[in-house]
């Protein structure tokens, strides 16, 4: 069952594709929900992405398809099938800026584009943060690496993620639960877990992969 945001924003997607053929874009989409900030939106198209009422177009801006509706109770017709992505081929995805693996930085900003072997990305919204910091090294991700993040906001025990701390700091741990607790644990001796009560924390993404400059 979608959530009354859910059922908003499959409406407004479906109206503008039937009238116009071109998805919203996420400002508009923004603005017809009565949305603060645009990170809502992508929590909301990943969650109808994931429930699969509505896909994504590769290597296309802002394609949004509607698979479905809640409304009628059943698919709407398959779309033609889509051949996977060749190995050299790249998607365009957005670069948030750097993250610490270490002691949490500033909030993520920033929409640069990066471009990502389309290989490396399963189903679902992605980003990529630059990584800064040495915390997680015994994961293998190094300073300079380049974390690709698919955007969820919950996380299992011992899941790599990105957690958004106090509104205002964004870091890259091990989530766990402790107790009444939220621990999240670097992965380097040197560095001590943290702590947080459960309203502290908001998860901002999952890491789904890594790449290295050499």
């Amino acid at each position: 069952m979608l959530t009354s945001k859910q059922h908003e924003l499959l409406n407004f997607i479906h109206e503008r594709l039937s009238a116009t053929g071109v998805s919203p874009s996420f400002d508009e989409m923004r603005e017809a929900l009565d949305l603060k900030s645009k990170s809502g939106v992508h929590r909301l198209i990943g969650a109808l992405e994931e429930r699969q009422f509505i896909r994504r177009l590769p290597n296309r801006a802002r394609a949004l398809e509607v698979v479905r509706m809640p409304e009628i109770g059943a698919s709407m017709p398959a779309p033609p099938s889509i051949a996977a992505a060749p190995a050299n081929d790249t998607i365009e995805i957005p670069m948030h800026g750097r993250i610490a693996a270490g002691t949490p930085v500033e909030a993520l900003q920033g929409t640069e584009g990066f471009a990502v072997p389309a290989a490396l990305l399963g189903p679902g919204e992605h980003y990529a943060l630059e990584v800064s910091g040495d915390s997680m090294v015994e994961e293998g991700i190094l300073d300079g690496d380049f974390a690709l993040i698919r955007r969820v906001d919950t996380a299992r025990d011992g899941e790599i993620v990105v957690a958004l701390i106090d509104e205002a700091e964004a870091t890259l741990k091990t989530f766990r639960r402790e107790g009444s607790m939220v621990r999240l644990d670097p992965a380097n001796r040197h560095y001590q877990a943290q702590r947080y009560r459960p309203e502290q924390i908001t998860i901002q993404g999952r890491l789904a992969g890594l790449i290295r400059r050499y």
